[in-house]
């Protein structure tokens, strides 16, 4: 069994940045393919950036450019990077590993 903690997230203003973090233990780590997901209020859960294995990164078209997705498989972590942050950004932000296994999710809100 998987178990994903995420760390990071918080209040910032438009146009600054955020670091997340994803921390994976009960599993082969290096082996999933990472994701973060983000769902805001009264809308689905959409994919927002993953990163296989060998470290193929895929990005949701509204966050190219501002997203940038990485792993430590030595700290069995993948890291969500956020720049130029939107109050659009808005959304409790959910680790996966294998589009299978979930975090509790971290909670992500831009307001000035």
């Amino acid at each position: 069994q998987v178990q994903l903690v995420e760390s990071g997230g918080g209040l910032v203003q438009p146009g600054g940045s955020l670091r997340l973090s994803c921390g994976a233990s009960g599993g082969t780590f290096r082996v999933y393919i990472m994701a973060w997901y983000r769902q805001a209020p009264g809308k689905q859960r959409e994919l927002v950036a993953s990163i296989s294995s060998g470290g193929r990164t895929d990005y949701a078209d509204s966050v190219k450019g501002r997203f940038t997705i990485s792993r430590d498989n030595a700290q069995n972590t993948v890291y969500l990077q956020m720049n130029s942050l939107k109050p659009e950004d808005t959304a409790v932000y959910y680790c996966s590993a294998h589009h299978a296994y979930w975090g509790q999710g971290t909670q992500v809100t831009v307001s000035s």
